[in-house]
């Protein structure tokens, strides 16, 4: 077999081979019936066989050999076997699915029988079998579903799974060759070449392989999208013997792109297109003369390795294309230069000539505040929009991470993946795929058809598992990014950076068989100019290595996180911009390549002033001791920059006529003069309304227009609003007087449903729809079904809009809606909140209500639906339109399958997590019980995760990045400024109290409870913590429950829980309230966001005492506060109503627990949200394995079971855990 490889390649360098024409175009000149078809052995089969022309290998073998033996008469090099359809996937049209092995060895068999007589016959011109791998009929990367376009009715595992039988039986009948062909989506010819690989390593054997795509049309790209380039670049790793194209076209219309490929491909090429395109009948009208000239003049053009006929050729056209191409000098493979060449839907090189390449990070859960929010609502459609822009912004690669504690980042990698595939204009671009967990990684990998990178491996784990990864990232074709990050730890000095790196590269490219192009390097860019000595010299380190890859790492790429380099310095813009262009003027110099960079923080390295330049350039090289105090003095003067101009600004705007300050001042959201400048235009006006309804709406339209373009940011706007009601207020007792009143655009209702007590986001909806002219009535939290009804009627209001965080509030949403259509109402409802999504109002809610009902997404969304609900022109339109959508919903909703099948209650018991007891020691705590635990503001605010903070005010980005964001760096810092302020103010007043308790105790595992002791003698339980487990098909990993991580009862091992709760302060509702009465809605916002964080900060800093004190199983624990808040810690602490424990009514038992009423004020409502709103609650967890993960959906023997052990009824229990059942209640 091996010499077969050497035979081809000698015969190839000395003339065209010949391939042979159509299979299917025979064949249906035999006329063949359905008893043909059939045969002696398939005369009862099932089901109608007529067209199964791979199944005549067996059923009419002689038809085949015959044209087999036409073909080879004809001048055939080599002829392909008849399983263009032979796989699993195929055959299942015909029930045959079980002889596809039989097929292939059978048709191998056939064809190699001919080819050996006519080498006998031809010494001088051997003939060869290429096994054929046809597409299959089904796309990895197209939905079939319109509607919804994430679906895939193939995955690349069973394709791999297919393609594996096939080669077997391809291989066993003894074929040359494998021939993947008419490939019209590139990520089922990468499950092929995974599946080839896997049978060559499996037999221990390797057979040369064709590859041949198909162009659909005069697009000149693929089914799937893709260009010849990009289908060449996402296959290359596949170390074929050709790359060609075949059917759909014939050769004038196919023409260029082969010419494209004889360009850019590395080894040989081949061509077999149709006999010209179909005729109205779905003939071929081209003849042999005609078509064989034509390909002649790709021969003497010099394009053409290999050549052959698809559709509608026959012998006829082979032996004219035979006779054509003799004598002619077979295409000379092209020395191209070694580049790193990737592709989304388009290729892209990276080479010596290549300019820096920005990776966009917006995409990036972990980077981006919005983007995470959006993919833990679910709402991908948005999230696509994130990507979008990072590709219009001019990101060439797309980095996209998933990795959050609280995702199935599988399932959204592989998700967000597929909707990418569906999206031309981001798809366009390669996908860096980035996640520290490799299972991600893969899957990941299983949905792109372009060649991407992975980011990242490394050696901290030791040279097997790198070489594991290594291989197979390889074998699904992408290049990778690797750390330099060995066993020992981070490189942080040019030695250890170099010396992990060349062992790297050496492992990869002599064990792994990775291509030094493909390898990718991040030697770690830290921050200088920290004040530490030891940092001075770190970017001179990464700089220098920078040249020492270049020099001993023949082709690898260099990449890293540039706004590392310069954190010292946040805050200051002008410093850290000029910090970024001369590390990265350096870095580049000397061999930096790509990297994940703002692109809107560059200052230009030359335009920077000189002594800021030079200042830097001491600090970045590293000159001599004084470098970062210098630089530090220098700093303050850069950062004064932007406040001169500002004073400057404020003397002019002050000189304007009053109604243009009145503008300036809403825009703006400045109040300082705002009194003085509303009674200034009262006495202009002649009447107090005309202040309002001129000037002050003027200003408000120009708020509204700004935001609505994205001009402006939620923080502003919340500002703006407080002006706006400040004057209001000051013009109050004058229209009194004069009993006048404004117009207003409409009247709308809105409350948090009874049961809830989250209002953050309802608040900046109202102040958002008061920006555009609409009255608003707001009930507040905890409104009972009836209130907002009879208020609705009693004001006359327009719109009535719901809010609701926790998931109990679906439900009353539901229960609202009845009640309207019960009463007979007619009034639009809006839906909104972070549980509540588009499927669920058009599942649950919409079926409810005959009258409008919609679901507003986020605040920016608000105006235009109630602009819309309350046009007279519009309204028809946009109800009906919002109704199609909505039965589009729930017509997939009702189609759709979980991801993974359901198994049984036993066999998700069965596949629990095995820990094992007899050699783990539980960590005995340091002090058992109850007890009550204070922190001051000081204390918490070092805790404090801040991305979720700038999320609250729409504002997208990780903390602390945000603040040098181009787009909304500045209104990031002016908040985050604000927010300090105000912490300050809260602490030194001791206006807001946080309060917490805790306790651990005695307990172990009873089946899928935990039993909590009274005390270690374990002979009185205080009480069972009930818990629910993964219930849907596990192939590689357990079916987690949270008892899991405890001992269980018949082990004699003795464990414990623990539990906690803990609020921002009891004051939050009351601070709120006084500043609402002032119309201030900015700090009204602004307090709720910031109790909400020490809530959440105060969760983290307890959770860190517990474990390093109190339980105190990790004393010498030492993290960073970005650390914490990325859980690298030991433990867990999951919270009732999350997805680990999605059952609300379990909270009641850490209430019962730890008297947290009577100890510290904190209150569960009917519903059981937790009052005061910013507050966490929730159970610890030491084993080292514990972990966060998602129950998902959950079947009916479960909820029986989970039932009878809380004492509740069935029903009961399926409304408060309605969105985990896995079945119709």
């Amino acid at each position: 077999m091996a010499n077969i490889k050497q035979q081809l390649v000698e015969a190839l360098e000395k003339r065209i081979l010949v391939l042979d024409g159509a299979m299917g175009t025979m064949i249906q000149q035999y006329q063949l019936t359905e008893s043909d078809y059939r045969g002696e052995r398939f005369a009862d089969w099932g089901c109608d066989v007529k067209g199964n022309n791979d199944l005549l290998v067996l059923t009419q073998p002689q038809i085949i050999a015959d044209i087999h033996d036409a073909y080879f008469q004809a001048g055939a090099d080599i002829v392909e076997t008849n399983t263009f359809n032979s796989t699993s996937i195929a055959m299942a049209d015909y029930q045959m699915e079980s002889l596809c092995f039989e097929l292939n060895e059978e048709a191998a068999k056939l064809a190699k029988t001919c080819a050996d007589k006519w080498s006998t016959l031809t010494p001088d011109k051997p003939r060869y079998v290429a096994g054929v791998l046809g597409p299959t009929n089904r796309t990895a990367s197209i939905s079939p579903d319109v509607n919804d376009p994430a679906f895939r009715n193939v995955s690349f595992d069973k394709l791999v799974v297919a393609y594996r039988e096939a080669t077997r039986g391809l291989i066993k009948g003894g074929v040359d060759l494998i021939m993947v062909e008419t490939i019209f989506d590139t990520l089922n010819a990468k499950a092929a070449i995974f599946a080839i690989k896997c049978e060559f390593e499996s037999l221990n054997i390797e057979l040369p392989v064709m590859i041949s795509g198909t162009i659909t049309d005069a697009s000149g790209r693929t089914l799937t999208g893709q260009t010849t380039e990009a289908f060449y670049h996402s296959l290359r790793h596949a170390d074929a013997l050709s790359f060609g194209l075949n059917c759909a076209l014939g050769p004038k219309e196919l023409r260029q792109y082969i010419q494209t490929l004889s360009q850019i491909s590395e080894t040989y090429v081949s061509a077999h297109p149709n006999a010209g395109l179909p005729n109205a009948f779905g003939g071929y009208d081209l003849d042999a003369q005609e078509m064989a000239e034509q390909i002649k003049e790709w021969a003497q053009s010099g394009f053409l390795n290999i050549v052959g006929g698809c559709c509608g050729t026959t012998p006829e056209h082979i032996l004219a294309i035979s006779q054509a191409v003799e004598g002619i000098a077979p295409r000379t493979l092209p020395t191209l230069k070694k580049a790193c060449r990737l592709s989304g839907l388009e290729p892209l090189v990276i080479d010596e000539n290549s300019l820096f390449v920005n990776v966009g990070e917006r995409t990036n859960v972990t980077g981006s505040a919005k983007f995470k929010r959006l993919i833990k609502e679910g709402n991908y459609q948005e999230a696509l929009d994130v990507a979008r822009q990072q590709v219009e912004n001019g990101a060439q690669i797309i980095d996209i991470n998933m990795d959050e504690g609280m995702l199935d980042a599988v399932e959204a990698m592989t998700r967000f993946l597929n909707l990418i595939a569906g999206e031309p204009d981001i798809a366009k671009v390669p996908v860096m795929i980035d996640s520290s967990k490799w299972e991600v990684i893969e899957e990941g990998l299983k949905c792109i058809q372009g060649k991407g990178i992975v980011n990242s491996i490394s050696m901290k784990e030791g040279e097997v598992p790198f070489l594991e990864h290594a291989k197979l990232v390889r074998k699904y074709g992408a290049a990778v990014v690797v750390m330099a990050f060995d066993e020992v730890g981070q490189a942080d000095t040019r030695e250890r950076k170099i010396e992990i790196c060349r062992r790297a590269y050496q492992l990869l490219t002599e064990q792994a068989g990775f291509p030094p192009e493909d390898i990718i390097f991040d030697p770690n860019i830290f921050a200088v100019a920290t004040g530490i000595a030891e940092h001075n010299n770190y970017a001179v380190d990464f700089i220098e290595v920078c040249a020492d890859i270049k020099s001993q790492l023949p082709y690898a790429l260099i990449s890293g996180g540039v706004s590392n380099v310069s954190f010292s310095f946040r805050g200051n813009d002008p410093v850290r911009e000029a910090i970024h262009s001369v590390f990265l003027y350096y870095a580049v110099k000397n061999g930096m390549d790509m990297g994940i960079v703002n692109a809107g923080q560059l200052a230009i390295y030359d335009s920077l002033p000189d002594e800021l330049r030079n200042a830097v350039e001491d600090v970045i090289l590293n000159r001599h001791e004084e470098s970062t105090d210098n630089l530090l003095a220098l700093a303050e003067r850069y950062r004064g920059t932007k406040s001169d101009e500002q004073n400057h600004q404020l003397a002019e705007w002050r000189q304007w006529d009053v109604e243009k300050r009145l503008e300036y001042a809403l825009v703006k959201g400045i109040t300082e003069f705002i009194v003085e400048d509303t009674e200034a235009c009262r006495q202009q006006a002649s009447s107090p309304i005309e202040v309002i309804e001129g000037p002050l709406m003027n200003g408000m339209n120009i708020v509204g227009d700004l935001f609505g373009e994205g001009k402006m940011f939620l923080p502003q706007v919340v500002k703006s609003a407080r002006v706006m009601k400040q004057a209001v207020a000051y013009l109050e007792p004058y229209i009194q007087a004069t009993k006048q009143a404004g117009t207003s655009a409409g009247k709308i209702l809105l409350a948090t449903v009874k049961g809830d007590v989250h209002d953050i986001g309802k608040n900046i909806v109202g102040v958002v729809l008061q920006c555009n002219n609409y009255e608003i009535i707001d009930l507040g939290v905890m409104v009972p079904c009836d209130k907002i009804l009879q208020t609705a009627i009693d004001e006359k209001v327009d719109i009535i809009g719901l809010s609701g965080l926790i998931t109990p509030s679906l439900d009353e949403m539901v229960n609202v809606a009845k009640e309207m259509e019960r009463r007979g109402f007619s009034l639009p409802l809006m839906i909104g909140g972070a549980t509540t999504s588009k499927a669920h109002t058009a599942v649950k809610i919409e079926p409810n209500y005959s009258h409008p009902t919609v679901y507003v997404q986020n605040a920016s969304r608000t105006v235009g639906v109630v602009a819309a609900l309350l046009s007279e022109t519009q309204k028809a339109d946009f109800v009906a339109k919002t109704r199609r959508e909505y039965e589009i919903v729930r017509q997939q909703y009702a189609r759709k399958k979980p991801r993974t099948p359901p198994v049984s209650l036993d066999i998700a018991r069965s596949n629990a997590l095995k820990i094992d007891w007899l050699n783990y020691t539980p960590p005995k705590p340091n002090q058992l019980g109850v007890q009550e635990i204070t922190a001051s503001i000081d204390v918490l605010r070092e805790y404090i995760d801040w991305t979720p903070f700038f999320m609250t005010w729409s504002l997208a980005g990780k903390y602390p990045r945000i603040l040098e964001d181009d787009v909304v760096g500045e209104e990031a810092k002016r908040v985050f400024s604000d927010a300090n302020a105000m912490l300050d103010k809260l602490s030194h007043e001791n206006l807001l109290t946080p309060k917490g308790i805790m306790g651990i105790f005695p307990a172990n595992r009873l089946g899928d409870d935990i039993v909590i002791y009274q005390d270690e003698s374990r002979q009185h339980a205080l009480l069972h913590s009930c818990h629910l487990r993964q219930q849907t098909e596990k192939k590689e990993f357990p079916n987690y429950c949270l008892a899991d991580f405890i001992a269980p009862v018949e082990s004699g091992v003795p464990d414990y829980f623990g539990a906690f709760a803990v609020t921002g302060g009891l004051e939050e509702d009351t601070l709120a309230n006084a500043y609402d009465n002032a119309h201030d809605d900015y700090n009204k916002i602004m307090v709720k966001a910031l109790s909400d964080r020490l809530a959440e900060a105060f969760a983290e800093y307890l959770h860190q005492q517990v474990r390093t004190k109190i339980w105190g199983y990790s004393p010498d624990e030492n993290l960073s506060n970005d650390e914490l808040i990325r859980e690298k810690y030991q433990g867990t602490r999951p919270a009732p109503g999350y997805p680990a424990c999605p059952e609300h009514t379990e909270k009641a038992k850490i209430w019962q627990l730890l008297d947290v009423e009577n100890r510290i004020g904190m209150k569960l409502t009917d519903a059981y949200a937790m009052w005061p709103g910013a507050s966490v609650s929730g159970w610890y967890f030491s084993h080292p394995e514990s972990k966060y993960f998602a129950v998902a959906q959950i079947q009916k023997d479960q909820v029986e079971d989970y039932a009878k052990r809380r004492g509740m009824s069935v029903s009961e229990v399926e409304r408060w855990l309605a969105p985990n059942l896995g079945y119709e209640s």
